[in-house]
């Protein structure tokens, strides 16, 4: 029996975490459809955090009001009730179902056959109180943004700025959806603001041969090759640089000239590229939630609900 050396395991290690990197990054260039990632996700997924301070459920001071205890539904004159309290700073401010309703959707869209509406869920008024907190934090450190800012934002979440298509398309009014852009961007100025680690950008995959021949050789793949390695690639001798450096060895096997790779060797120039800005991104992750659970930790929230 071969007993396995520490070398062995860590190439295995390192061969795995290779796989899934090819697995989960994408492949050649396509052109993504219009409102391919969903509109409250592109807030939500900037409104994480696992602290949420103290909570109180159900008869809580400031929470719902007598006229709704016990109920799953409000009229629509019901709308405006207060369903929870978050303090922050404080401060308290109250919450009704037509703030959380609006935060996610649109009450049209909502109303039930009966002419009721469900009351939000927990989780509804927790990611609103969440948001509310962050939004607050990010204006308190003069954070602002601009109808550029938010039209360049959407059109490069959602794949349009065009409020009125985007609205149409999820069921929320027109003024629903410049809202939850304007709190997105204005979140996403926030983080760039505090997260040290910057991600950059995602690297872009080398498009494939029209003959589907994974060793069609051409300048441009050793081009794309080369502007990824960066200094590992040695202009005057026209070779690696011998630094061994994680393109250099990602790409031993492969012939890489000064004016020729294959798109087999691009592509996996391009593995390593992901792997690395996969690597930011979730370090970027990372601090960001740290501060998110910094803030939240600092607020207390009452809510008064049946809905889980």
């Amino acid at each position: 029996m071969t007993e396995s050396t520490p070398k062995d395991k860590s190439e295995e290690k390192d061969k795995k975490a290779e796989k899934a990197t090819k697995e989960t990054a994408p492949k050649a260039k396509k052109q993504l459809p219009k409102f391919v990632v969903p509109l409250v996700c592109a807030v939500v997924a900037l409104a994480v955090g696992l602290c949420a301070g103290y909570f109180a459920f159900g008869g809580a001071q400031g929470g719902a009001s007598g006229s709704l205890s016990g109920k799953t539904t409000v009229k629509k004159a019901e709308l405006d009730s207060t369903i929870a309290t978050y303090t922050y700073k404080g401060k308290t401010y109250k919450v009704s179902a037509r703030d959380v309703i609006n935060s996610t959707s649109s009450l049209s869209s909502q109303k039930q056959d009966d002419g009721t509406y469900k009351l939000p869920s927990v989780d509804g008024v927790l990611s609103y109180a969440r948001s509310a907190i962050i939004q607050q934090e990010a204006e308190a450190k003069g954070i602002k943004v601009s109808e550029k800012d938010m039209k360049s934002y959407a059109q490069s979440t959602l794949g349009s700025s065009d409020y009125s298509s985007i609205a149409s398309s999820y069921g929320m009014s027109k003024s629903t959806v410049k809202a939850l852009v304007k709190q997105s961007a204005e979140m996403q100025k926030l983080r760039d603001k505090v997260v040290k680690t910057k991600a950059g950008t995602a690297p872009t995959a080398p498009t494939e041969p029209s003959d589907g021949n994974t060793q069609t050789a051409s300048a441009d793949y050793a081009k794309y090759i080369i502007n990824l390695a960066g200094d590992e690639w040695d202009a005057q001798k026209g070779t690696w640089s011998g630094k061994g450096g994680s393109y250099e060895t990602a790409l031993k096997s492969y012939t890489v000239t000064a004016d020729s790779a294959t798109y087999e060797a691009a592509q996996a120039a391009y593995y390593v590229a992901y792997q690395e800005y996969s690597q930011k991104q979730t370090k970027v992750s990372e601090e960001w939630t740290e501060y998110v659970n910094g803030l939240l930790c600092n607020a207390t929230v009452s809510i008064s609900s049946l809905i889980a």
